[in-house]
């Protein structure tokens, strides 16, 4: 190994959670698992927290500090952040615990920075405004670099996204000017080694205020409880690699800032803030810019696997073709083989390739662009000698893989090969052509230097243009799932004759419950950052009581907004939930429903004049909860939209049929253009001002899912200013279709 790689080598193992020192920004203390007695203190804690000598006990800051750190090690989650009045000074305190005690950092914190907040949320609010049915990527990146840069003052901000090899692009950017652009660049992934990504993808955010600075140091440098040195790794105030800071130094940035983009738990992406001089950014404003980070790592993991479920859905619809040609050919191997041959554009479009074949001995099936059949068996007889020969193999590298690959690369540089025999070597196969393309990339990424023997970054970052040869397209998972519950379901069908796949409704239900456990994931993740923003908001103003009546009224703002944003996530949730909800059969008295529906609703009523007109309406076969919850939602939504009228008048009537019993609700309100009849029953769907009628838009599309729960249908119709009927029907029971079946 060369001495260029021993440095490459020991700078991706550099222990850069255990520095043993911080940045000069702020203070260090680490205190016993007590919180009380101070274990190990930065040097400058001191002139940091005001004191004549580095604290002791944590009471010297406060005497209300020991109690406040009791039982964090215990706690759910072992985080506190607030500010702290030590002296005169004001600090902004955040804590978390470690086996090896209590770490506390402490800020400065001056009363501008608390005066920023009257600033914060309109500028989320902005945000929320901008990215809010938005769907690209690159312009979510684009609007939350701009509210980052508007936010904190950087000269440049970008948002970078991971590939599969962990090779960085510059997706979004802004900027003004005093530092390149960036844009569209690729940077390889040695810029920001595993271990540096791990510590992005466990804790969002990461200030380095001044390049230049100087580390102080953690006494003593062992820790008392374990002899070892301090783990960093949740600081904020760790100090930082040379290695990096070189690298800012050789990029022009003497301060930066980053927020990680964490999706499903995992690295994303980056925004990363570079200033040309030292800055800092105050605790409130980085606060708000970790909490826009989740927002778009939010938006951007809902689009993303929004987009994955609908392309299993679509590609398990054209599984299901494919394999019922097949199962139409009967139980012949061949016959069902010469049906999926028969079907070239539907094989292929399984994983969007250009060629596909079935290999089994000297039987070769090929359609699209493919090689040989010979060439195609000599593969198969490698694939079958690996060692894991019984799973699928998946590459978009083939021609380094099997060097004999690279005479048809033009062909089969990408290769999904998926064994259908454990025996013989029989594959089905899908390929793509190689993929001749340009990187540009952000300066040449293998040139970094050597100086003094250690690892120096590379000192050019200007765009430099690499041809890339002997790749494909990648296969996406979809793809290679895809090809897999293909080849299980021939095996099933074509090998071992078995009984045919599950029923198109079957797959159809299998979907609904991905979509329902996606939609279910995001409102349910998204509860937690409004409970913080109600929580924090109420917190700052029980801990300030003298605030401007101006500041009190931005906080109510936040708390109204905040808990109006978690009642629609709960709606979302009940929405999601109910696909997964058991039915609980039995005969149901719909006037009793009602009836409890319209008197739970008299306080809401208030001074109204309200004509019901309900006739007695036959009983239905169903869930009665949530019978219930449908009725409370028409006849809501019934006087919702009479508010306006003098007397509103609600008609309620049922009949029954034979095969159903059909239920109508009707009223004199506002009514609808039956010309946006098709977004009644959709999530968030409106076609009414919010400002004029309250709600979330999920109220007739959760009535729309337990109809449909229960087998059967509902619609509407209505006038501008007329009044709108929905009508709605039900199965009748088994006994009473039975007695119908029955019946001369």
């Amino acid at each position: 190994m060369t001495a260029f790689d021993l440095a490459v080598d020991a700078c991706a193992r550099e222990p850069i959670h255990i520095p043993g020192s911080i940045q000069p920004h702020g203070a260090l203390l680490v205190t016993d698992l007590e919180g009380d007695r101070v274990l190990q203190a930065s040097a400058n804690a001191a002139a940091v927290l005001g004191l004549a000598a580095a604290p002791t006990r944590s009471g010297e800051l406060d005497p209300a500090l020991p109690s406040m750190l009791a039982g964090m090690a215990s706690g759910e989650d072992g985080v506190l952040q607030q500010p702290l009045a030590c002296g005169a000074r004001l600090l902004q305190l955040s804590a978390h615990a470690t086996p090896q005690g209590l770490v506390l950092e402490l800020e400065p914190l001056d009363l501008g920075e608390m005066r920023t907040l009257d600033a914060l949320y309109p500028r989320l609010r902005s945000f929320l405004d901008h990215v809010e049915g938005e769907d690209e990527v690159a312009l979510l990146g684009r609007y939350a670099a701009q509210e980052v840069r508007q936010l904190t003052g950087f000269d440049r901000v970008m948002v970078y996204r991971f590939d599969e090899d962990w090779h960085g692009t510059v997706i979004a950017e802004d900027g003004n000017g005093r530092l390149p652009s960036y844009l569209d660049l690729r940077f390889p992934a040695s810029d920001i080694p595993a271990q540096a990504r791990e510590l992005y993808r466990r804790h969002r955010l990461r200030l380095i205020p001044d390049a230049h600075y100087q580390p102080v140091p953690v006494l003593p440098a062992l820790n008392p409880l374990d002899g070892q040195p301090l783990d960093l790794s949740g600081s904020a105030l760790r100090s930082v690699s040379p290695v990096h800071l070189q690298y800012m130094h050789n990029m022009g940035t003497a301060a930066s800032m980053s927020v990680s983009i964490v999706i499903d738990g995992q690295l994303w992406g980056l925004v990363a803030c570079h200033h040309a001089e030292p800055l800092r950014v105050g605790a409130p404003t980085r606060a708000a810019c970790d909490f826009l980070g989740q927002i778009l790592a939010l938006k951007i993991g809902s689009r993303e696997r929004g987009q994955e479920a609908a392309l299993r859905w679509a590609a398990k619809e054209l599984e299901h073709h494919l394999v019922g040609r097949m199962a139409d050919a009967g139980d012949a191997p061949d016959a069902a083989l010469h049906r999926l041959a028969k079907s070239p554009e539907a094989w292929l479009r399984l994983t969007r390739a250009s060629g596909a074949a079935l290999v089994r001995g000297d039987l070769v099936h090929c359609v699209g662009e493919t090689r040989a059949p010979e060439q195609l068996q000599a593969l198969a007889t490698w694939l079958h000698q690996r060692q894991d020969r019984s799973e699928l193999f998946a590459t978009h590298v083939l021609p380094s893989l099997y060097p004999p690959a690279q005479a048809f690369a033009d062909t089969a540089c990408g290769l999904i090969a998926a064994p259908i025999s454990a025996i013989h070597p029989h594959y089905v196969i899908w390929c793509r052509p190689e993929r001749i393309h340009s990187v540009q990339w952000g300066g040449r990424p293998e040139k970094a230097t050597l100086d003094d023997g250690r690892l120096s970054p590379r000192h050019s970052f200007a765009a430099w243009t690499e041809e890339v040869r002997g790749t494909a397209q990648r296969w996406s998972a979809v793809e290679v799932d895809t090809a897999r519950s293909f080849c299980q379901a021939m095996v099933t069908l074509v090998l071992k004759q078995a009984e045919q796949r599950a029923a198109l409704t079957d797959r159809l239900e299998s979907s609904n419950r991905e979509l329902e456990a996606f939609s279910y994931s995001v409102s349910h993740d998204l509860r937690a950052p409004f409970r913080h923003i109600v929580g924090f908001a109420q917190l700052l103003g029980e801990s300030e009581p003298n605030l401007a009546a101006r500041s009190r009224h931005y906080l109510d703002t936040i708390v109204e907004s905040a808990l109006s944003a978690g009642r629609l996530v709960d709606d979302l949730l009940n929405f999601s939930q109910l696909g997964r909800a058991s039915l609980e059969t039995m005969a149901v008295d719909m006037n009793k429903l009602v009836d409890e529906v319209r008197r739970s609703m008299r306080i809401d009523q208030g001074t109204r004049r309200v004509e019901w007109q309900i006739e007695p309406l036959p009983p239905a076969w169903g869930d009665a909860a949530l019978l219930r919850q449908a009725w409370a939602n028409l006849v809501d939504n019934a006087l919702k939209y009479t508010r306006n009228r003098d007397v509103a008048v609600i008609r309620i009537s049922g009949e029954v049929r034979a095969h159903e019993t059909a239920y109508t609700v009707s009223d004199n309100g506002v009514g609808f253009d039956m010309a946006y009849q098709g977004k009644l029953f959709g999530v968030f769907q409106r076609l009414h001002r919010a400002e004029d009628f309250e709600g979330s838009g999920i109220g007739l599309a959760l009535t729309r899912r337990i109809i449909d729960r229960h087998g059967g249908w509902i619609a509407a119709e209505g006038k501008p200013d007329e009044g709108a009927t929905f009508r709605f029907g039900l199965p009748r029971s088994p006994q009473h279709q039975a007695d119908h079946d029955s019946e001369p």
